[in-house]
């Protein structure tokens, strides 16, 4: 099968959820069909391009000319925010060079599956009918928690703004698409809900159980690890949240607790936190591994968000076991206590924690029970082989 799959980035360094769930799905589906990959192209990132046929037979590199965060014509953006009817988490993306590609293949390629693989390559797909939509979240709703959550009022008023016009914008092309696919039951239902479609399906999330198994003797270094991109405003929020909320309450009991917080491009609000000397901010690292193996708990402590996390069946392979609020589990087939732990108040969270890190016996209970439930159902194969049988069927019914 010829399949044309449409992205906003390359995949490699793989540093984020979404690109890890894409990655290992489409290195599995490209074993038997023929995939065109279309993305915008780093110039400082030259790994994406180079290993892009681990994944797919043909890339179509589109110039990248997304504008930074933090910049001038960034802030540019987010005050023509307050005028446009798409969002600016949507507007950012919008590429005439991208359009010309996707329009240039569709002409000259007759695709049996076309995959829009998040909402925000879609404003370069001038007709989403016949396009299959892989959401790996209801975006409004990462805006709309974004709008409960935010410090000040000025912050409300502006995501609120932002989450209503990322509502109209979603459902226009979740409704405009042949078929959309979730990454959980409960996105599934929020979505059919939401938008009135009703072509809906889901796939689990994966994970690579041999690769992240743990290795014999691995020795813990550290109380607590946090794995994933601290460029992603939830991440940034739920360590805030962590760091100045539930750790003063661990370390009133348990003073030398140390915290490692992995992932890449951590902002200047959390690069600050490392004055503590307990804390360890790595930003990008070449191996997450080596951080689950040597931490005794894994924490999730996101308070805002939407799809699944990776990062927890990640710290599950690993023999990690994870204390989570309950969005940071959402969809996952994970429950409280057998499977992971799960505290949504600070006192909560905070109690969870120090029940894992004061007896080791529980946290390997615990820890093995989590890889019984998730092994063999939740490979990348299975995975792959669902969303496989999903555009097959799309494909029948157009």
């Amino acid at each position: 099968m010829k399949i044309l799959w449409v992205k906003t980035d390359f995949l490699h360094p793989t540093t984020r959820g979404g690109q890890i769930r894409t990655l290992e799905m489409l290195r599995e589906l490209h074993k038997n069909h023929e995939v065109h990959y279309v993305a915008f192209d780093d110039p400082h990132n030259p790994e994406g391009l180079e290993r892009s046929p681990e994944y797919c037979s043909f890339a179509y590199p589109v110039r990248n000319r997304v504008v930074p965060k933090g910049s001038v014509r960034f802030a540019a953006q987010l005050a023509a925010g307050l005028l446009s009817p798409i969002p600016v988490a949507g507007m950012r993306w919008r590429s005439v060079e991208m359009r010309q590609t996707i329009d240039g293949l569709l002409a000259k390629h007759n695709f049996e599956a076309k995959i829009c693989d998040f909402l925000f390559p879609s404003i370069n797909i001038g007709d989403m009918s016949g396009w299959l939509l892989f959401q790996h979240n209801v975006e409004t709703v990462i805006w709309e928690r974004h709008a409960e959550s935010a410090r000040t009022a000025a912050h409300r008023a502006y995501f609120g703004l932002q989450a209503r016009r990322m509502f109209e914008w979603e459902k226009t092309v979740c409704r405009a698409a042949s078929h959309v696919v979730a990454v959980s039951e409960g996105d599934e239902q929020t979505m059919r809900n939401r938008f009135g479609i009703e072509q809906t399906s889901w796939v689990p999330t994966g994970v690579d159980f041999k690769y992240f198994e743990r290795p014999p003797g691995a020795a813990c270094r550290r109380e607590l690890v946090f794995v994933g991109s601290m460029d992603w405003m939830p991440n940034i929020d739920g360590m805030r949240w962590f760091i100045h909320e539930v750790l003063p309450l661990i370390r009133a009991k348990m003073p030398t607790c140390r915290l490692a917080i992995v992932g890449r491009n951590p902002p200047p609000s959390i690069l600050a936190e490392s004055a503590d000397p307990l804390i360890q901010i790595t930003g990008t690292v070449p191996e997450v591994r080596p951080f689950l193996w040597e931490s005794a708990v894994s924490i999730v402590p996101l308070r805002v968000g939407g799809g699944t996390r990776l990062k927890i069946f990640e710290a599950v392979a690993a023999g990690t076991p994870v204390v989570s609020t309950t969005i940071g589990v959402e969809g996952l087939p994970l429950v409280h206590p057998g499977t992971i732990r799960i505290g949504d108040s600070v006192q909560d969270f905070a109690t969870e924690c120090l029940a894992l890190l004061g007896d080791e016996s529980a946290r390997n209970k615990m820890a093995l029970n989590a890889l019984k439930r998730i092994r063999g159902e939740f490979s990348w194969e299975e995975v792959a082989r669902r969303f496989e049988q999903t555009f097959l069927e799309v494909r029948q019914i157009r």
